[in-house]
């Protein structure tokens, strides 16, 4: 059996990287190094599962030399055949550990578009680092097809285009009691035209377009809720000063929420307004609103490029246009047809594209090859 080795770093629970390695351990004999500060769900999840795993105390690119020693010194004792790092720290550990050991595959999964481009353009000698270490490239979407040949100049013949997967029935299967209890834990008042928002508080996610947008509907809206979920991030202070001077009442901050599939389900309406096209690098929270039976109101990035259609999927509206959003909401809230056109055809949408079983079938031929 192919020794298979992930890599994956700063993963505290991660219900994407729960399913592929469930997968994955059934078809090789899979190890996940993670590059945690300490432990975490998804390391007692792994250890539930019988997969094997090894920490390696990792809080910051100071503790790099230590964590590229021991994975270098585990490679060179296990060879194993493949190793797949995800995410910048595990790919700069990963990858640079993997050449130096002599192993001959060496992947790793782009989870970021253009982030270092426009925020931190020293980081771009990391992106580039990964992408001259690693013998193939994974790329999510349109976005980090983008970002990897047009901006960073990698050779076509290196990337490999796999779109996440998602066990899509979690998201439509939630009890009537899961939903209760989710609603009672964080004060969700179901009489009320609900707005979920699921995004970390980061300049480039737009959620303080979002807010004004929610002011302008609340205007004709009273009762209606805002909830902020995933609501941490440096952009915080400035969300929380906004919505103070807007005057928005009814909001409801959700730092971090298991129950995910349920707390989907407690949304009358989505909204996820990146503020590009380029910089969400897929945008889970497309697929789960979806897979939910949620209407969305979204701008384009990321995976929605490719999938998202107006007025048949969801509501696309102007990047950075809080008044268009605001009018996509009066139009969702007061059309009942239209949401459950929107749902219906979302539905089939992502069950027809995001599946788990063609990501992993796609990833075996890839280990395999």
């Amino acid at each position: 059996m192919k020794h298979l080795v992930y890599v994956i770093s700063h993963v505290e629970k991660s219900l994407a990287f729960e399913w592929v390695v469930s997968r994955l351990a059934r078809e090789y004999r899979l190890t996940v190094i993670l590059l945690n500060p300490s432990s975490s769900a998804f390391e007692s999840f792994l250890t539930t599962k019988g997969i094997s795993v090894m920490r390696i105390a990792y809080r910051s690119k100071a503790d790099f030399p230590m964590a590229f020693l021991r994975t270098f010194l585990f490679f060179l004792r296990t060879r194993p055949e493949v190793v797949h790092a995800h995410l910048l720290d595990a790919q700069l550990v990963g990858l640079s550990a993997a050449w130096l050991a002599g192993i001959r595959k060496r992947i790793y999964t782009r989870h970021t578009s253009t982030f270092h481009h426009a925020y931190h353009p020293k980081g771009v000698r990391y992106d580039r680092m990964s992408n001259r270490l690693a013998t193939h490239i994974i790329s999510v979407s349109q976005a980090t097809d983008h970002a990897l040949i047009e901006l960073e100049h990698v050779i076509p013949a290196k990337i490999f285009r796999i779109p996440h997967g998602f066990e899509l029935e979690r998201f439509s299967e939630v009890s009537h009691d899961r939903l209760l209890a989710l609603r009672s834990r964080w004060s969700i008042q179901p009489n009320s035209p609900i707005v979920g928002v699921v995004a970390r508080l980061i300049e480039w996610k737009g959620v303080d377009t979002i807010v004004k947008a929610f002011a302008g509907f609340q205007l004709l809206y009273p009762e209606s809720q805002l909830i902020l979920c995933n609501a941490s991030g440096p952009a915080e202070t400035t969300i929380r000063s906004l919505i103070a001077e807007l005057g928005v009442k009814n909001v409801t901050w959700i730092t971090f929420e298991e129950d995910a599939p349920a707390l989907y389900r407690s949304f009358d309406i989505v909204v996820h307004a990146p503020v590009d096209l380029w910089c969400e690098a897929f945008g889970q929270v497309y697929i789960e609103a979806m897979a939910s039976g949620v209407p969305m109101v979204v701008t384009r990035s990321g995976i929605a490029e490719e999938l998202v259609n107006d007025h048949v999927n969801a509501l696309v509206v102007p990047f950075r246009d809080a008044e268009a959003i605001t009018r996509a909401l009066v139009e969702l809230w007061k059309d009942e047809e239209l949401r459950k056109k929107l749902v219906r055809n979302a539905r089939q949408d992502v069950v027809s594209q995001f599946g788990m079983e063609p990501m992993i079938s796609a990833l075996k031929r890839l280990y395999d090859a």
